[in-house]
């Protein structure tokens, strides 16, 4: 009976040394995929870890939140013509207090284009059940002629005419084909990120999503941007 305790913490230090030399492999063979979708697109891909992304982007809420804030393996290149950087990005935030104090873990992955034409501040994703219900005291989206695509996405932009200007037939048919995650456009360049840390064939179909969604943007109002040099590798 005096052995049980040290076996059960055998058992549980065994436990713990599968979990870790498993979550080695896993991202080693993580990085090793993405390694090889770079190579087959023409990208540049780093592994390395990097902080510090609110102050490369300051203009992005998104890399603002929580603590411990990071990013890693980075994708890089030019997808359809445009700037691709892409990344998987972590941030940390508490809850309760003392005894009751826990912390979640907020893992996913970010592809951003920027297209060698001026953006304007905008917002595409999905319906919520809350829209509709907001919708009834006045606090409505923008909605477009077509009803499937305005029943299916909420878009929002501090100038309208814009919004209009961009989301074309063009756009909505190939937005309702396919099924596309929450995108933001800032004054250079499209931001989408993921629900989740996507694998590399995620990553490529959300590249492929953003970049058609700038290519259905019209001519007439495509500007030359300023020139904004893309971010430097990590």
């Amino acid at each position: 009976m005096d052995a049980l305790p040290f076996l059960f913490f055998g058992l549980f230090l065994g436990l713990i040394i599968v979990l870790v030399l498993a979550g080695i492999a896993q991202a080693k063979a993580r990085r090793e995929r993405f390694a090889a979708l770079a190579a087959q697109q023409g990208w540049q891909y780093s592994a390395a870890t990097e902080r510090g992304l609110e102050d490369r982007y300051p203009e992005l809420e998104l890399f603002r939140r929580g603590s411990n804030r990071y990013g890693e393996n980075f994708l890089t290149g030019s997808a359809a013509g445009h700037h691709l950087t892409a990344f998987d990005y972590h941030y940390q935030t508490s809850s309760g207090s003392g005894k009751n104090r826990s912390t979640q873990h907020h893992r996913f992955s970010v592809i951003m284009l920027q297209p060698a034409f001026p953006l304007k501040p905008l917002t595409i994703r999905r319906e919520h059940l809350f829209d509709r219900l907001t919708a009834a005291f006045g606090w409505d989206d923008i909605d477009f002629e077509s009803a499937e695509f305005s029943s299916k996405y909420h878009v929002s932009s501090p100038d309208r005419r814009w919004a209009f200007d961009i989301i074309t037939a063009c756009t909505m048919a190939f937005l309702l084909d396919r099924d596309a995650g929450a995108m933001h456009m800032d004054h250079v360049r499209l931001i989408m990120p993921l629900p989740r840390v996507g694998d590399p064939a995620e990553i490529l179909r959300a590249c492929q999503t953003a970049a058609g969604l700038l290519d259905c943007i019209p001519e007439y109002v495509r500007q030359p941007a300023p020139s904004i040099p893309p971010p430097p590798l990590p």
